[in-house]
């Protein structure tokens, strides 16, 4: 298995997985297109390619200043739990260490144990709840990862 940065070949399969991943609030192909011109200077898109050549996952990271936010990440249904969610977040991490952040944000549904459980192993501590913060009402975790050298990681 290969991460890489997202190419123009790869938005359909990107669109595709976005679909699977989050249905109600996908990122639409235009969209993703704007992001891999460079046209969102903030974000970055991974993709997760097996052997084939296949597109198996990816992960969408914004860094803007010293906070970076993992905005999304997804694997295909048939190649989940294989790793191929840690290796876009170990990605994602070097990305938002190299371009400067001190720390990486994401936001997790409140009843989803397996995501919650898979940021903890990484070591990503709960920051904040919000209240009713996805369109059914869930509420959302705030998770976050102080990078070692910046202002707010203990000592």
């Amino acid at each position: 298995m290969t991460v890489r940065s997202a190419a123009q070949e790869d938005i359909d399969a990107i669109a595709a997985l976005e679909l699977e991943a989050f249905p109600e609030d996908a990122w639409t192909p235009e969209y993703l297109q704007v992001a891999i011109e460079g046209k969102m200077p903030t974000v970055r898109i991974l993709v997760a390619e097996d052997d084939s050549g296949t597109v198996v996952g990816h992960a969408l990271v914004s860094v803007v200043y010293e906070i970076a936010e993992l905005q999304r990440i997804a694997t295909a249904a048939e190649r989940r739990r294989r790793g191929i969610g840690g290796e876009l977040l170990v990605a994602s991490i070097d990305i938002a260490r190299s371009e400067g952040a001190e720390r990486l944000l994401l936001e997790v549904r409140e009843d989803n144990a397996s995501a919650i459980a898979f940021y903890d192993r990484a070591g990503f501590v709960e920051i904040d709840r919000r209240e009713r913060y996805y369109r059914d009402g869930a509420t959302g975790i705030v998770l976050a990862m102080e990078f070692a050298g910046s202002s707010g990681s203990p000592d």
